[in-house]
């Protein structure tokens, strides 16, 4: 990590701030060896009871990416009833639909896919490239996340299994992102800038968040963390063992998730994600930083490939060549300068952090 996080704080030998959050977040989630298993055990035992005499126990959402199938892969072996949900916002990759379809075949795992009107989604995320702002993927995140606790009401599933893993995901600039769940500022930034009416787009409102977890008591599990997960041994077993086909690059099973991080970010705003990613491993003891700092050597794009993904884009979402560059150039804005609910996940506020604990279930 370095300056291209405008809050970072750097400590001397004990690294910086994100080091430290780290490295307390790894202790507080992550079991040691010792303990894994039992608690592994603990965890699936309470989130059988929860879900006793229901259809399914669980609810987990598929994306065709590694994390997402090992979690299925997982929930199977451990005896859990899933449910799988699967967000289609138009820009899968052909190698994800495969994927997908071929895990939960194997998996005996039954499917709900919500295919996001396209109309919607693109006039959304032009409305996002205009608005200036830097988290482009709040329109497809917040989408999953409306969807996964809309699903798990209507089939009264009490838990959702979190695709998140600890190890490899415990650092992320907040000046990088702005909060998923935040759905007044994805209504904001649409108003000002968006030209299609809103009908189909899944929305989740304060009251439905706090209904969902207060009232309906849903629960989000992040299961991986129990696991002792490493993740280029999952992904050589989903190959063997399951038909899976590993992307080239880090978020392969969507093409704007891919080309928003690794053109979108770095040409507009100076961010590298694979500076945060590749932190988490360090911190995890799964690199070295010697190796990460090598890993950075690599170009993001290849030359003929970058100008390619471009065109495609632009023509995906209806923008010439010289409008996206004009977009690309144009003044940057903060996503707090368009109405929002921030305030609600600020993890400094002592009731978010309440309502947190009350989210996340498990031991």
């Amino acid at each position: 990590m370095d300056t291209t996080d405008p809050n970072i704080v750097f400590f001397g030998a004990e690294g910086c701030n994100h080091c430290i959050a780290a490295t307390a977040r790894l202790a507080k989630d992550v079991p040691p060896d010792s303990d894994v298993d039992a608690r592994l055990a603990e965890c699936v035992a309470w989130v059988k009871a929860r879900g006793k005499a229901r259809r399914y126990d669980v609810l987990l959402g598929i994306s065709g990416g590694a994390d997402s199938s090992v979690l299925a892969v997982e929930a199977m072996k451990l005896g859990l009833r899933p449910l799988a949900v699967h967000v289609d916002n138009g820009w899968n990759s052909d190698l994800a639909v495969s994927n997908i379809a071929e895990l939960l075949k194997r998996l005996n795992i039954d499917l709900v896919t919500n295919v996001l009107q396209w109309d919607e989604i693109r006039d959304m995320q032009r409305a996002y490239l205009k608005a200036g702002v830097v988290d482009i993927e709040c329109v497809a995140d917040h989408a999953i996340i409306a969807t996964l606790y809309k699903t798990a009401a209507k089939h009264g599933i009490p838990t959702i299994l979190a695709g998140t893993n600890v190890r490899t995901e415990s650092i992320l600039p907040t000046a990088w992102v702005h909060d998923k769940r935040d759905g007044k500022s994805v209504r904001a930034i649409h108003r000002r800038f968006g030209t299609v009416k809103l009908k189909h787009y899944p929305f989740l409102s304060p009251l439905e968040l706090l209904t969902a977890i207060f009232i309906r008591k849903i629960r989000f599990v992040p299961l991986l963390n129990y696991l002792k997960y490493d993740i280029d041994a999952a992904i050589a077993k989903l190959e063997s063992e399951y038909g899976y086909r590993p992307y080239a690059r880090k978020h392969g099973e969507s093409r704007f998730t891919r080309f928003f991080q690794e053109y979108i970010l770095p040409t507009r705003w100076g961010i590298d994600k694979r500076k945060a990613h590749l932190s988490s491993l360090i911190v995890s003891g799964a690199m070295t930083r010697e190796q990460a700092l090598e890993a950075l050597k690599k170009p993001l794009y290849e030359l003929q490939e970058q100008e390619s993904d471009i065109e495609y884009i632009c023509k995906k979402l209806g923008f010439t060549r010289a409008e996206f560059d004009e977009l690309m150039a144009q003044p940057k804005a903060r996503h707090r300068d368009f109405a929002n609910n921030a305030w609600m996940f600020d993890m400094n506020n002592p009731i978010t952090l309440m309502i947190r604990c009350f989210a996340r279930g498990g031991t």
